[in-house]
Order: C-alpha cells, then structure tokens, then sequence
C-alpha cells in the first residue's frame, strides 16, 4: 500500500502549475481570471503555498484546459 503526503503533493502540484505556466507565458492574473478570481492575489497565494491557499480539483482542471496541458502533469516529478 502507498503512502501519501498530502503536503508533498501540493508543493509538487504547485511547483508544476508555475513552471508549465511560466513555460507557457501566462501571467498569475491570466490564470486567476481562467479559473473565476477577479485579482491575482488569491492564485499566487495558491502557487506559492501560503496562507493556506490551494488549488483544488476545478481549478486544476480549469489550469490544465488554459494551459494546453494533461492534469495528469501537475502530478509528475517535473525538472525546471
């Protein structure tokens, strides 16, 4: 059986948002827009990890759609 640290997936998850966002482009206030935040204050809270901010799973699927990529992606072992 696997064990999961939910920590260690989101630091993952958000690594991989910012690096195939900034791969792709696009601005913090581009993504909040794309996935219903009218500032980006909420969506680099979430990327940086702080406050408690996450991404959950419409955002992630709505992340994906802009960015042209696999959700499965966010998940990966990516390098920069």
């Amino acid at each position: 059986m696997n064990s999961y640290d939910a920590e260690a997936i989101h630091a993952q998850i958000r690594h991989n948002v910012k690096l195939l966002r900034e791969k792709r482009g696009k601005s913090q206030l581009e993504m909040a827009l794309a996935i219903g935040h009218s500032s980006a204050a909420f969506y680099a809270k979430a990327e940086l990890g702080i406050q408690h901010k996450k991404f959950n799973v419409e955002h992630l699927c709505k992340i994906a759609n802009v960015l042209e990529v696999d959700i499965c992606d966010f998940f990966k072992n990516m390098e920069e």
